[in-house]
């Protein structure tokens, strides 16, 4: 399978949600009687999108709005709200930085230590108001801050970094053992990011809870430019869902797939759920809600990096509430409005009265499909065309 790039070399063809379409069913259901509901670690949700772990997008007071409107929102426990007591000052010297400065800034603003006791208060402050909390670090911090955020009270605990293995090999610091985190854990674990079949496979026999799929493909992302790795989403998808589903023929624990990054509107996150995933998270969709942070702006995890940034800071502007978000009316004319409205729109369109059912919906490669027709929106900015 492939085509040759040169002597020797061959590459494999993947795809990206640009290029893919769904299509219709020979039976329609009204979306007012389709189901949204997705489990995890013994929870339930009737919203399938999760908000990021990024600190333009998710503070105490989003976690909260997001839980209320039956979704989850991650807190990222190596940002501003773990390192200031007050990040509302960082935030808007962020929100006000040049572009030339952002990164510098944030790199800057970074610097303090991460406060422990901070930890345990942000949890606490989510869960004194009714709703889950879930938390994220990277390897490195998870074992001590997982301990911190459990004992606290968080429901969940995200371990998260560019590329996530079962195997990382290191002589200048001990790597984390997922599989005994995994089982000394009270809380259930997600891990990510990854793309692969193997490596998902592999993650999922060691004991995790879910998958976070993606590596790259974020709006505020530059990981595939620094980098040069990364797998279109849609492929990347489809092929962590295989072992999902591999993984659960012969052992029996089903183990979610959320595909990360890479949604720009609501057709982007139904392509998602169609190709496999269980749910999806996004970042830049919420960093735009009244609710968020980084008024208006959007950065990555990676952007503080103090060596080699992974990430820039960009401007998403203020568009709407929460709600109007998640469940409209939509105010505007581009899908990023009503996100729950378009899954539910589009599973009855294909006929699918559930997530599970939305999973195997028909795909094709259409790659016009966000052009055909299109000329007078391209033309005036408007619609798809922006």
């Amino acid at each position: 399978m492939g085509m040759y790039l040169g002597i020797g070399r061959k590459a494999r063809r993947c795809y990206g949600f640009d290029e893919v379409a769904l299509v219709p069913g020979e039976v329609t259901i009204n979306p007012n009687e389709t189901d949204t509901l997705w489990e995890f670690g013994g929870h339930r949700f009737q919203v399938p999108i999760i908000a990021s772990a990024m600190d333009g997008v998710v503070d105490v007071t989003f976690a909260i709005a997001m839980g209320k409107l039956g979704g989850l929102a991650v807190l990222n426990l190596e940002g501003v709200q773990t390192r200031y007591e007050d990040p509302s000052e960082p935030l808007a010297e962020i929100a006000n930085a040049s572009n030339e400065g952002a990164t510098h800034l944030v790199q800057n603003l970074y610097t303090p230590p991460i406060q422990e006791k901070l930890i345990t208060k942000r949890v606490q402050e989510i869960k004194e108001r009714g709703v889950p909390s879930a938390v994220s670090a990277i390897p490195q911090r998870a074992e001590k801050f997982g301990k911190l955020a459990a004992d606290a009270g968080a429901d969940f605990f995200v371990v998260q970094s560019t590329v996530s293995t079962a195997r990382h090999i290191s002589s200048e610091y001990e790597t984390l053992n997922i599989e005994k985190f995994c089982r000394d854990m009270p809380v259930p674990v997600i891990v990510g990011n990854t793309v692969g079949y193997d490596v998902s496979l592999e993650l999922m026999e060691a004991g995790i809870d879910a998958l976070l799929v993606g590596i790259g493909p974020g709006a505020a992302c530059t990981t595939r430019g620094v980098l040069g790795i990364g797998v279109p989403q849609v492929t990347a998808t489809i092929d962590c869902a295989a072992a999902r589903d591999f993984h659960y023929k012969f052992t029996g624990k089903y183990v979610p797939i959320i595909t990360d990054g890479g949604m720009r509107a609501g057709g982007d996150i139904c392509r998602a759920l169609a190709c496999g995933a269980d749910a999806v998270m996004v970042g830049s969709a919420f960093a735009q809600a009244e609710e968020a942070p980084g008024c208006g702006y959007h950065w990555g995890m990676a952007t503080p990096h103090a060596n080699l940034p992974r990430g820039t800071r960009i401007h998403v502007g203020t568009t709407g509430t929460l709600e109007e978000i998640l469940f409209g009316p939509a105010r505007l004319d581009d899908g990023s409005q009503n996100l729950v409205g378009a899954i539910q729109t589009s599973m009855g369109s294909v006929g699918a009265r559930n997530i599970k059912e939305f999973q195997v919906t028909e795909l094709i490669i259409a790659p016009s499909i966000g052009t055909e027709g299109k000329v007078f929106q391209k033309a005036q900015r408007v619609g798809m065309g922006k």
